[in-house]
């Protein structure tokens, strides 16, 4: 009687090498087994195995028999693509902390840098001294219109010259030409706020025709000076002079004023993709969000020239008057003092965690005063509670919205950062997902994956197929959760078992395995005909 063995996975670590295997059995580095796979492309769940060869998915199917130097057994949980983080602003930390382990714990394979109008400059450089940085996550970068700004004009409040104008198409083009993926505004910023339309509309055209994308942090997300709908409506112009696709970041409605407003900025966004303007967005899933003390209250005529200029001014007893009076009325639109808490500052770690309200009572002064002595000292980054929980789902359930987290690297323990930077994409699989039953587990995974790769034009990513890299998130569907609060931020969220990154486990059973195995992206830019 003959004797038919089958080697399979869970056999070959022991008998590997023991005895000869059957040139009729496939051979993978890895397979993974028993899981149900869900692809990125919205398609329901399927049970598969994966295998994987040098960095990319060979096979899905049913590989039973197969032998494979390492098997992870997915049972119970599901395979995605590794999500793809649209709009942080990674490029910020990621020299002095190439794991970016507040990232790859959350199952994110691939961060997109350099959004709001400020990256890295010049791109070719800072990219090839990246390279040499053994990154522990891919790494895209968008080129800064700011930076450009400033790099050509400085901090000042004018239209450009038609010489200054050509000076930054050249450098966006330079950019374009050196793997940007496109340029980002932040013209609710300085500088990018002193920039007209046409400025904008100008140099999207340069990253149109490398066949890049224009990303925006739009000129008003509440009250501020146009509206949020005009500011939307100028992102579309933009987009639709230009022919770049546009990508408005953190897309939200920001403070007492604008709430509600969430299904009339949905519609204009349809409203131009019906007409053929290629227009989608992103968000992230709190009511609170993030930036500096400067960019949420401090008028943006005051900082023409920067901070060295906005300290004269506010030491200025009669230009104090004014910024003070402009300023107050800013702490009341994001909702009072109380919502306003201290992130990082570096001049003063002691008020880390406070808000404006209680910082003030603290010195015995008025909040808008204690925001003005910490500026001067060097300025803050903030949290700033700001929005509806009826908006962020209405927001989310659009199928043009993206998943970005707008966080950044951080070193675990400094600071009070906002919790969006360790549980952006387990909060939305645990809370928007399992719990609210705000979008599906597929939907879900799609806004993570497919959909931002699309957005930049990643081929090789974004989808499990055969051919792709083996960026994989393997996550457990009844557990996955966020676990950083307000209060406490600096926790790394539960159920996301495995991270592969081109086929290295980069986090096992929920732990980092030091594994750095992300490279820098390109956008292979080719001038469109």
């Amino acid at each position: 009687m003959k004797r038919h063995w089958v080697i399979t996975c869970t056999m070959l670590m022991v008998i590997l090498g023991a005895f000869p295997v059957s040139a009729n059995y496939s051979r993978f580095d890895t397979i993974i087994t028993g899981g149900k796979v869900i692809d990125g492309t919205e398609n329901p769940w399927y049970y598969a195995d994966v295998g994987i060869n040098n960095g990319h998915i060979t096979a899905i199917g049913n590989l039973e028999g197969a032998v494979a130097t390492r098997c992870i057994d997915a049972t119970g949980m599901v395979v995605a693509p590794g999500f793809i983080d649209i709009h942080t602003h990674a490029d910020d930390d990621i020299f002095d902390l190439p794991l970016a382990e507040n990232y790859i714990q959350q199952g994110v394979t691939t961060v997109v840098g350099g959004n709001c109008g400020g990256s890295l400059f010049p791109v070719k450089e800072r990219l090839a001294e990246l390279e040499k940085k053994n990154i522990g996550i891919n790494f895209a970068l968008l080129v800064g219109h700011g930076t450009i700004r400033e790099e050509v004009m400085g901090m000042v409040n004018r239209a450009p010259t038609a010489v200054e104008l050509d000076k930054m198409k050249t450098l966006a083009t330079e950019a374009m030409r050196s793997g940007a993926f496109g340029i980002s505004t932040g013209l609710y910023y300085a500088p990018g706020f002193y920039a007209k339309t046409d400025e904008v509309i100008e140099l999207a055209k340069v990253v149109a025709g490398y066949g890049g994308i224009y990303t925006t942090h739009i000129r008003d997300e509440s009250d501020y000076n146009i509206g949020l709908g005009a500011a939307v409506k100028e992102a579309i112009e933009i987009g639709e002079k230009s022919r770049a696709p546009v990508q408005i970041s953190h897309l939200k409605c920001l403070g007492k004023p604008v709430w509600g407003k969430a299904n009339e900025i949905l519609d204009l966004i349809a409203q131009a993709r019906a007409r053929g303007v290629d227009v989608t967005f992103d968000q992230y899933p709190y009511v609170a969000s993030g930036t500096s003390l400067m960019g949420a209250i401090i008028p943006r005529w005051a900082q023409e020239g920067g901070q060295s200029e906005l300290v004269k001014r506010l030491q200025d007893p009669n230009m104090r008057v004014k910024i003070r009076e402009e300023m107050s009325a800013n702490i009341e639109r994001r909702g009072g003092p109380h919502t306003l808490f201290i992130a990082r500052c570096s001049s003063n770690p002691t008020i880390e965690g406070k808000n404006l309200k209680e910082i003030g009572e603290t010195k015995g002064i008025a909040p808008v005063d204690a925001a003005i002595e910490i500026q001067i000292a060097g300025g803050a980054d903030i949290v700033s509670f700001n929005m509806q929980e009826e908006d962020l789902e209405l927001i989310m359930q659009s199928p043009y919205g993206m998943i970005g987290s707008d966080g950044s690297l951080v070193e675990f323990g400094e600071g009070v950062p906002h919790p969006r930077y360790y549980g952006t994409f387990p909060r939305v699989l645990g809370l928007y997902v399992r719990e609210k039953g705000v979008l599906s587990l597929e939907e879900a995974v799609r806004k993570m994956t497919s959909a931002p790769a699309n957005r930049l034009g990643l081929t090789d990513r974004g989808i499990l197929r055969e051919g792709m890299v083996a960026d994989i998130v393997i996550f457990d569907p009844e557990t996955v959760r966020d676990l950083a609060t307000f209060e406490k931020p600096h926790r790394y969220p539960q159920g996301i078992v495995y991270v592969l990154l081109a086929g290295h486990v980069t986090v096992e059973m929920g732990k980092h395995t030091g594994v750095r195995a992300g490279q820098v992206l390109y956008h292979r830019a080719q001038p469109c005909q």
